[in-house]
């Protein structure tokens, strides 16, 4: 018995659109699931050095297994983790930075502003995204105006004079 051409093709085609995957670049929140990123594990379990040393149990408190991402976060950028426990003081050798880069003002809601502009922005492109015969990668098709040609920076700043490092052809 013979398998039509037609029911190989439709059968490939089935099979191989279940290999592809968004992967992060989905901008709706697929499920309402819990979200894997919020679950940390605990560092393992060390004997101390001295038993008797041991400070008093807090419960509700911190733990010496508990994760600290973000001193984790410092420390791995050469940073010093006790600046954090500073209690949010800045450390002599960043002042500079944080001065020219203060130098306009501090907006203490820039988080929360650019968010919501950034809704806005994707509800916006999203209105014309919505019928789409086949799968697009959303991500790329709404932030494609604010993408930036690396090959179009590096000849403007070849032909303004600066030295720049060798790129790869343009294509």
């Amino acid at each position: 018995m013979r398998i039509p051409l037609g029911v190989i093709i439709v059968t490939t085609a089935v099979a191989l659109a279940g290999c592809g995957s968004d992967g992060l670049r989905e901008l709706q929140q697929p499920s309402t699931g819990p979200d894997e990123f919020l679950v940390m594990p605990a560092n393992p379990l060390t004997p101390p050095e001295n038993y008797a040393a041991l400070p008093a149990p807090t419960p509700g408190g911190a733990n010496r297994t508990d994760q600290n991402p973000q001193a984790n976060a410092v420390v791995a950028l050469g940073g010093n983790a006790a600046a954090l426990n500073a209690g949010g003081a800045i450390p002599s050798s960043d002042g500079a930075l944080v001065t020219a880069s203060s130098r306009y003002g501090v907006d203490p809601s820039v988080r929360a502003s650019l968010a919501a502009e950034d809704a806005a922005f994707r509800k916006r492109e999203h209105r014309t995204a919505r019928f789409k015969l086949f799968n697009v990668d959303r991500y790329e098709e709404a932030y494609k105006k604010e993408a930036i040609n690396p090959f179009q920076i590096n000849h403007l700043f070849r032909n303004s004079g600066f030295a720049t490092p060798s790129a790869p052809p343009g294509q």
